[in-house]
C-alpha cells in the first residue's frame, strides 16, 4: 500500500476515533509520558500489504473492531463459575460482582450438560460436582436471585440442552419482572464442537441444528441484543488441537451456522451479529495473539465475500477468551498463576472482548474462593496497572506478529479447503455444513486432533517441550493445597427439592406444554414458544430432553481405530 493510501486511512481512523466515546482514564506510561491511541507506519512511508493490517475499526478488522480499542471500553471480566446447588453458586456470583467482575459465566454440572435431572439414576454422584445443578426454572430463578438480569450480561456454557436451559433463563427473567427483549448475553449452543471434541450431545446433528435454527429465529425477532450462538474453539483446543486447527475448525463451524441461518431465510446482516466465539488462550504467547488477529480477518472476509454480509456488525468477529485449562499442572500449582497471567495478556493484546482467567487449583478441583479471587485480580492488574489497554493492537506491524498472523491464516484456509472437499456444494443447508457433517461421520476431526495431541505429548515426554515442575525443575517447597469439595448432601437436598417441586406443580399444564412442543417438532414450526410454555409450568430439563430423545432418538458416535 502506498503512503497516500495509508495516510487517507489514518485520517479516516482519526475522524472515527474523535467522534467515539472514550473512557475517563489516564492514558500515559508509568513515567507519565502520553501514548498515542494507535500506531502505524511513519508519515510518508509506504508499507507493502498494509491493507491486511489496516487501522482499528476498519475492514478487515485485524487490529480490532473499534477505532478506540480499549480506550473506548475495556474487555468484560467474565469469570466462569458454578458448583453445588443454585443457592451456593448465587453466593459465588455475588462475590465475583462485588469484587469487580463485569459479567457472569455459568458452569453447569454433568447431569445438566447431558440433559438429565438430578434424580435420574445416571446422575448419581455427579450432581453439583463440576458445575451447578439446574433441573427447572425454579433453580434458574434462585441462581440469579438478587442479580438483575436486565442489567448484567450472562454467558451460559452448555450445548446439548442449551435451548431448554435458555427457556428457563427467559422464565427466570420474567419472574424478576424483566422484559426478555432487553436481555443481553451469550448462549453457547454450538453442537458441532461436541461431536468434534467435547462429546456431550443428545441427538444426531440434524435435530440439534433444527433447535439451533429455531433459537436463531426467535432471538433475531424478539431479543435483538442476545447472542444465541457462541461458537466454541476452547474445547477443541483443550482436546489437543493445534492453534491453527482450533481456529479453522471453530470458524468453519461458524460458517456452517451462517449457512443454517441463510437456509432459514434469515437476513445475514440481522442474524450474524448474534453469533459470537469462544477461544482458548494457550502458552505460546505470540502464536495466540496472531491467532486472534487472524480470526477477525478471516471471519470478516468470508462473511463479506462468501455470505454477502454488508454491515460492519455482521462482519465483526466478537469473542470471549478463557485461559488454557489444559496448560495447568497439578505439580507446583502456584506456577499456574504465572501461566494464566501470560495467557490472559495474550488474549488482551489479541483484542478479546471478554475474558475468563482460570484459577490456580482448577487442575485439582473447582476453584476455592481464594483462588477465584486471585484469578479475578489477575485481570484487574492487567487492566489497571500495565498500560496494555492504552493502545489499540500495540503489536500491530511487528514483523514477527504479522508473519505469524499471515501463516496461521494460510493454515486455516488450507483446512477450510479440506473440509469443503468432503461435502457436497448443493447440500440443503450449505457446503461447509456438508463438509463438517461428513467430517464428523468419518472421524476426520477427532483423528486430526488425536494426532496433534499425541505429537505434543511425545514432545513433552522426550523433554523437547519443557513444562516447569513436570519435566524440568521438579523440586519444590509448595505445600498441598486446600481444595473445594462439594458435599454429597448437595445431591440429596437437590433431589429432595426436585421431588417436592414435581409434587406441587400442575401436571396437566406440564403435559400440555410437552405435547405442544412435540407437535411443533413434527409440524416444523418454531419449538421455542411451546417449550417456554412447558418451562413456565416447571417441566424439568430431563422431561423436556427425554421427550425429544423419544422423538428423535439418541446419537452413537461411529467407532474409529
Amino acid at each position: 500500500m502506498d503512503a497516500e493510501d495509508i495516510e487517507r486511512g489514518r485520517q479516516r481512523w482519526q475522524q472515527r476515533f474523535d467522534s467515539a466515546r472514550k473512557r475517563d482514564a489516564d492514558f500515559t506510561t508509568l513515567s507519565g509520558d502520553a501514548v498515542e491511541p494507535v500506531y502505524g507506519p511513519p508519515a510518508g512511508q509506504a508499507y507493502e500489504g498494509f491493507e491486511r493490517i489496516g487501522w482499528p475499526g476498519e475492514y478487515p478488522y485485524t487490529r480490532g473492531l473499534h477505532p478506540t480499542g480499549y480506550r473506548g471500553r475495556t474487555w468484560t471480566i467474565r469469570q466462569f463459575a458454578g458448583f453445588g446447588n443454585a443457592e451456593q453458586t448465587n453466593e459465588r456470583y455475588r462475590m465475583i460482582l462485588e469484587a469487580g467482575g463485569g459479567g457472569l459465566s455459568v458452569a453447569f454440572d454433568m447431569p445438566t450438560l447431558m440433559g438429565y435431572d438430578s434424580d435420574d439414576a445416571r446422575s448419581l454422584g455427579e450432581v453439583g460436582h463440576c458445575g451447578v445443578a439446574i433441573d427447572s426454572a425454579a433453580d434458574m430463578e434462585v441462581l440469579f436471585k438478587g442479580i438483575p438480569l436486565g442489567e448484567v450480561t450472562t454467558s451460559m456454557t452448555i450445548s446439548g440442552p442449551a435451548v431448554p436451559i435458555f427457556c428457563m433463563y427467559l422464565v427466570a427473567a420474567e419472574r424478576q419482572g424483566v422484559d426478555p427483549s432487553v436481555l443481553n448475553g451469550t448462549l453457547q449452543t454450538d453442537i458441532f464442537k461436541e461431536y468434534i471434541a467435547q462429546k456431550e450431545w443428545l441427538f444426531a446433528p440434524e435435530p440439534h441444528l433444527r433447535l439451533i435454527g429455531d433459537l436463531m429465529e426467535y432471538c433475531a425477532e424478539g431479543i435483538p441484543a442476545y447472542k444465541p450462538l457462541s461458537v466454541s474453539g476452547y474445547h477443541i483446543r483443550e482436546a489437543g488441537a493445534t492453534a491453527a486447527q482450533e481456529l479453522a475448525y471453530t470458524l468453519a463451524d461458524g460458517f456452517a451456522y451462517v449457512e443454517l441461518g441463510l437456509s432459514r431465510g434469515l437476513d445475514v446482516d440481522v442474524f450474524a451479529p448474534g453469533l459470537s466465539f469462544f477461544f482458548d488462550a494457550h502458552l505460546d504467547f505470540f502464536e495466540e495473539i496472531a491467532k486472534f488477529r487472524a480470526a477477525r480477518r478471516i471471519w470478516a472476509r468470508w462473511l463479506r465475500e462468501a455470505y454477502g454480509a454488508k454491515t460492519d456488525k455482521a462482519q465483526w468477529l466478537r469473542f470471549h477468551t478463557q485461559t488454557a485449562g489444559v496448560s495447568l499442572t497439578a505439580q507446583q500449582p502456584y506456577n499456574n498463576v504465572v501461566r494464566t497471567a501470560v495467557e490472559a495478556l495474550s488474549a488482551v493484546l489479541g483484542g478479546t472482548n471478554s475474558l475468563h482467567t482460570n484459577a490456580l487449583d482448577e487442575t485439582l478441583a473447582l476453584p476455592s474462593e481464594q483462588a477465584a479471587e486471585i484469578a479475578l485480580r489477575t485481570q484487574q492488574v492487567l487492566m489497571e496497572e500495565t498500560g496494555v489497554a492504552n493502545v489499540a493492537d500495540p503489536l500491530g506491524g511487528s514483523w514477527y506478529v504479522e508473519a505469524l498472523t499471515d501463516r496461521i491464516e494460510a493454515q486455516a484456509e488450507e483446512i477450510f479447503a479440506r473440509i469443503l472437499a468432503k461435502g457436497s456444494p448443493d447440500h440443503e443447508i450449505g457446503p461447509m455444513t456438508a463438509g463438517i457433517l461428513r467430517g464428523i461421520e468419518d472421524g476426520f476431526f477427532t483423528g486430526e486432533i488425536a494426532e496433534a495431541a499425541f505429537q505434543y505429548q511425545q514432545a513433552v515426554e522426550k523433554g523437547e517441550k519443557r513444562v516447569v515442575g513436570v519435566n524440568c525443575f521438579p523440586k519444590s517447597v509448595t505445600r498441598e493445597l486446600e481444595i473445594l469439595r462439594v458435599s454429597h448432601e448437595v445431591e440429596r437436598e437437590q433431589v429432595r427439592a426436585l421431588g417436592a417441586r414435581k409434587a406441587g406443580r400442575d401436571e396437566a399444564a406440564v403435559r400440555a406444554g410437552l405435547d405442544a412442543m412435540l407437535a411443533a417438532a413434527r409440524e416444523g414450526s418454531n419449538m421455542i414458544p411451546p417449550m417456554l410454555r412447558a418451562v413456565r409450568a416447571e417441566a424439568t430439563l430431563g422431561e423436556i430432553c427425554d421427550a425429544l430423545r423419544a422423538e428423535w432418538g439418541v446419537y452413537r458416535e461411529p467407532a474409529g481405530f
